[in-house]
């Protein structure tokens, strides 16, 4: 496993309808019971053993400083007893999407099998629905707190019984146990969460993560307890070694962890430009209820799934929904601020660029974030200050303090952007810290100047904690402006060094997007902000969410959720921009219904939460104590509260051993493996029988049928495979309202 290097000093140098309902109700079904070679499990460079005695597991001594992180972490090199794959459905109602995420575990070994397995969710996203299914048997889960839920877990799987667990590990980073899955069984787990649809400059996007990228954990940090904390939460996977994707056919790495996506697109108003940036899609339907599936049927996870859709209309109605519960009542509103800001006046800026070239940004990642650099430089005006840091686990000032932005200069930073290469570890911390000390220096020292921060990285580490509190120290002066660099970056720092940071985040996934993603974040870099905002309600009350209101840029609206025990009155919004006032006003009674409401406004409480205690405004304790309330109170998952599933027959005989397998995560796509684990790690996974004739089937077993002969033989293949135990995912189906 790789070890950071000795720190250096600082300063170094379309389908059918029909044939989408079909696929819907079999292809996971048929994958996992094909058994398709989707995994590995778990070992080590050290070669450790794939598979673990439960009675004989030792203790976790948390993660070991200086490494890229997953608790166990390695490089996986063989297939594992258990099988996984993972089926979405999604369905987009207005601005808010729903998305059931199922997860097949098939069990190929003679042995009773627990098997762990790590993810990734939206870091906005509400988890409030677990079932397990069993044979024709669909068991529903219930929320707990996170200590009894674990309990109820460990109890059921000591005696036999099957049990499924679904734990947060970060707000973006979840994790499922399913306990004694005999030889031969096949158990889904089907979890559901909804999560507001993004808007930026008129155009919608739906982001769906596929995997979770390794963590770096800083040895220099771990003093802190809030660090401590902060890498004990990240649970455990190994990495899979993309030399096996060779082994089971096709291009390397394909074919390994399939998903497959179906989105139903009903966003109240006729979809114009709607496109995948990643993957190749089918689309179906009328311009105002779209459907959307894979063009390839399932696809790796290792990157994830966006989709960006725009109005027909120019300007499409203002998002505005509201849900009545027992609870009292919801709403979510999307203020947009003005979109032509060119006839205010620009102030003189101090930029620092932030740019990660240490070992995760290799690949793909290094030749984005420096394109973006580079980019970003191209855009600085004569009256302007900058600099550029870059870091690995060391970090170079190109300038002593932030300089003016001649030609010479720029060309100069343009020059050292390009000779960045990808190595070492991830100091994110101390190279913030020393952009937050940069700004304000150098010629931007002046009342009027804009100081802003461009931090360009794919953000995995594990002291999240530690760089929002540093934000926060900072009082203010700097906005921080992040640039999630590759294709599975970690949102959930980014949103909120981001938001603390008074900025926006923007990411850029793929090397041919640079200028499409850059050109609107240089905008909005250049043009004033609504700043100063407070939000009241006339003739009325609501507790809203964010508590802290953020500055507002151009094309970003403002979503506010609320909770009031009667929603009426009007919602004004107010602030300045460019020294002038603006208002808008939002009659709360013309909102449109919404079941989904009530969950995102207990995420988004919970957020709130979570800041003030990052920020050291709110104990540990009391923090814990609110989110778990909050949790319980609204049935969601959080770091305090999980869903747990129990299947009260006992399955497993008594003299069985359970064996414990954790699921291998992907690399993300266009990361570097060797730049991780070095070349030795790099070498062809050992041979296994059966290996070719699994791939066979899984080929043929993912077939998208083209034409009726094609669908009827699918039906026929997964009729069999039904009839041969797969009738539970049916079962799923028919009972989700359940």
């Amino acid at each position: 496993m790789p070890q950071s290097p000795a720190p250096r000093p600082l300063g170094s140098s379309h389908s059918g309808p029909g044939i989408l309902a079909i696929r819907r109700a079999l292809v996971p079904a048929i994958v996992l019971a094909l058994g398709a070679p989707l995994a590995v499990a778990i070992h080590s460079t050290a070669a450790v053993a794939d598979e673990t005695a439960v009675d004989d597991a030792a203790p976790d001594d948390g993660p070991a400083a200086g490494t890229l992180m997953l608790r166990g972490q390695g490089v996986a090199k063989s297939l594992p007893a258990v099988r996984l794959g993972t089926d979405m459905d999604v369905t987009v109602t207005g601005q808010v999407a729903r998305v059931r995420v199922t997860q097949a575990f098939r069990n190929t070994s003679d042995k009773w099998m627990e098997a762990s397995y790590l993810y990734p969710l939206p870091q906005d996203g509400a988890v409030d629905s677990l079932k397990m299914v069993v044979g024709q048997r669909v068991i529903v889960g219930h929320i707990e707190p996170r200590a009894k839920a674990r309990e109820t877990y460990e109890a059921a799987k000591a005696s036999g019984r099957k049990a499924g667990l679904v734990e947060q590990q970060r707000p973006n980073m979840f994790s499922t146990m399913v306990a004694n899955v005999a030889p031969g069984e096949t158990v889904l787990i089907a979890i559901e969460y909804q999560a507001p649809v993004s808007q930026a400059n008129g155009t919608f996007s739906l982001r769906l993560p596929l995997v979770v990228g390794p963590r770096y954990t800083p040895p220099l940090t771990l003093g802190s307890a809030a660090a401590v904390e902060d890498a004990d939460a990240v649970t455990a996977a190994p990495v899979l070694d993309p030399a096996l994707g060779a082994r089971l056919g096709g291009r390397r790495g394909e074919g390994l962890n399939p998903t497959s996506i179906s989105v139903h697109l009903a966003p109240g108003f006729e979809v114009a430009n709607l496109i995948s940036r990643y993957h190749r899609i089918n689309v179906a339907g009328a311009t105002d209820n779209r459907t959307v599936t894979l063009a390839d049927t399932t696809v790796p996870a290792n990157r994830d799934f966006v989709l960006d859709w725009r109005s027909a209309s120019a300007d499409p109605a203002l998002g505005l929904f509201a849900q009545h519960t027992d609870k009292g009542d919801y709403v979510m509103a999307a203020i947009t601020p003005p979109a032509n800001l060119d006839g205010l006046p620009r102030p003189p800026r101090e930029m620092v660029f932030v740019i990660d070239n240490s070992g995760s940004m290799g690949g793909d990642s290094m030749e984005e974030a420096k394109a973006s650099l580079i980019h970003a430089l191209g855009t600085l005006r004569p009256q302007d200050h900058f600099n550029v840091i870059r870091f690995d686990d060391t970090m170079t000032r190109l300038f002593e303090h932030s300089v003016s932005a001649t030609s010479d200069q720029v060309a100069l930073a343009t020059r050292f952007a390009e000779s960045l290469q990808a190595q070492g570890g991830t100091e994110m911390l101390p190279a913030l810290k020393a952009a937050l000390d940069d700004a304000g220096t150098g010629g931007g020292t002046s009342p009027e100047v804009l100081r802003q921060i461009v931090f360009l990285t794919d953000g995995e580490i594990s002291n999240e904690r530690e760089m929002m509190a540093a934000i926060g120290d900072d009082g203010g002066r700097s906005h921080v402006f992040m640039v999630g660099i590759g294709s599975a970056p970690n949102d959930f720092l980014m949103e909120r060094m981001s938001t603390i940071g008074g900025g926006v985040y923007t990411h850029v996934g793929a090397p041919g997007e640079v200028a499409a993603k850059m050109t609107p974040l240089l905008d909005v870099l250049s043009h004033p902000a609504v700043r100063d905002l407070s939000v009241r309600v006339e003739g009325g009350s609501l507790d809203l969410t964010p508590s802290r209101l953020p500055d507002v840029y151009a094309g970003r609206p403002l979503v506010l959720v609320g909770r009031s025990d009667k929603l009426s009155g009007t919602l004004t919004v107010s602030g300045n921009i460019g020294g002038k006032p603006w208002v808008q006003r939002v009659d709360l009674s013309a909102a449109l219904p919404s079941p989904a409401i009530e969950k995102l406004w207990a995420h988004r409480r919970i957020t709130d939460v979570e800041a003030d205690r990052a920020l050291g405004k709110l104990e540990d304790d009391r923090a814990d104590a609110e989110i778990e309330r909050i949790g319980m109170e609204h049935a969601i998952v959080t770091r305090q509260t999980s869903l747990v599933a129990v299947d009260e027959t006992p399955a497993r005989p008594a003299g069985a051993r359970l064996t414990r397998e954790e699921l291998p995560i992907n690399l993300p796509a266009g990361w570097d493996f060797e730049a991780l684990f070095g070349q030795d790690a790099v070498q062809a996974a050992p041979g296994q029988e059966g290996t070719g004739s699994l791939a066979a089937m899984q080929a043929q077993a993912l077939e998208l049928p083209q034409t009726a002969t094609g669908c009827l033989g699918l039906i026929g293949k997964g009729l069999a495979l039904l009839l041969a135990g797969m009738t539970g995912f049916a079962l799923l189906l028919r009972r989700r309202a359940a």
